[in-house]
């Protein structure tokens, strides 16, 4: 596993090391012991897979609220996907900046998102599969949302007229 700094404090791209042959690949998405070498603890409490058949489908931005806080491990696992992270940590250097990733089933790479900071990806090919790993329970009671378009974070997605849930079109703007 290699992994990537970015201009995000504490958020990193994983890129797994594949062992192909010609019956495939072989890969490790998870090692205490390589997270243990940055100085990072991180337990898994949970894991989940979201499928997005229509190309041009938008997920988020969310994200959960103290005590429920999450760190995240999101990997595209089929199709392509236009991440997007925001750095909501007050106290952080990269507080209110944006950064923005291709993610995708044929490379593998991962984003390891730190507590607060917000997630949501817009899908660039129809039949994404999206797995998480996360670092606390679902809470919908602490769960939190920054509207798509939001103009503080003028975020370049990459589809126009992107297709929405009921929630993610209502989440109001931030306020920073």
């Amino acid at each position: 596993m290699i992994f990537q700094k970015t201009s995000i404090d504490n958020l990193l791209l994983i890129k797994p090391e594949l062992l192909e042959d010609g019956r495939g690949y072989f890969t490790r998405t998870f090692c205490v012991k390589e997270f243990g070498k940055l100085n990072i603890s991180f337990e898994i409490l949970q894991t989940s897979i979201s499928y997005t058949k229509p190309k041009g489908t938008l997920r988020g931005l969310h994200f959960q609220i103290a005590p429920f806080e999450e760190t995240k491990i999101v990997q595209c696992l089929k199709g392509c996907i236009f991440d997007v992270v925001i750095d909501l940590r007050p106290g952080s250097k990269t507080y209110g900046n944006h950064e923005t990733f291709e993610l995708n089933g044929q490379y593998k790479h991962m984003l390891y998102i730190p507590r607060g900071v917000a997630h949501g990806f817009q899908t660039l090919t129809e039949d994404c599969e999206v797995l998480y790993y996360m670092s606390e329970y679902y809470s919908g009671e602490h769960a939190r949302g920054i509207r798509w378009n939001d103009p503080k974070f003028n975020i370049q997605w990459p589809l126009k007229n992107p297709i929405l849930s009921d929630k993610d079109q209502s989440w109001p703007e931030y306020k920073l």
